[in-house]
């Protein structure tokens, strides 16, 4: 299953963005985050929160990993203040049946 993991990784879009191995917007970036906008916006402000660590969905959480989902979390709130968002959503889509498309976990924010 590593192997599998690891050539999942190899092909994510999400990792060649974070490894700047393809052009993004990108609007923020840390130690465990990279935010950038969507190439498809579904509203005024729509930006793309992904952590460094490759999880492909919410329900492959690993003990610890809870951390990093707050860090994303608390990047969306301060962004979407950045943005002067007077209202916003946060999505995450868990698995294909929801509508993940890319699995690599990613949180929407969608700022209006």
């Amino acid at each position: 299953m590593g192997e599998l993991n690891n050539k999942n990784m190899e092909d994510c879009l999400f990792c060649k963005i974070i490894d700047k191995q393809l052009d993004s917007e990108i609007v923020h970036e840390d130690d465990t985050c990279v935010a950038f906008k969507d190439i498809n916006p579904k509203a005024r402000i729509h930006l793309l929160i992904v952590p460094r660590k490759h999880i492909a969905k919410i329900s492959d959480m690993e003990e610890g990993d809870e951390k990093i989902i707050g860090h994303l979390i608390k990047v969306a709130k301060d962004l979407a203040e950045k943005h002067e968002c007077k209202g916003y959503q946060l999505l995450f889509n868990v698995g294909k049946e929801a509508g993940q498309i890319i699995f690599h976990v990613h949180l929407h924010l969608m700022g209006h």
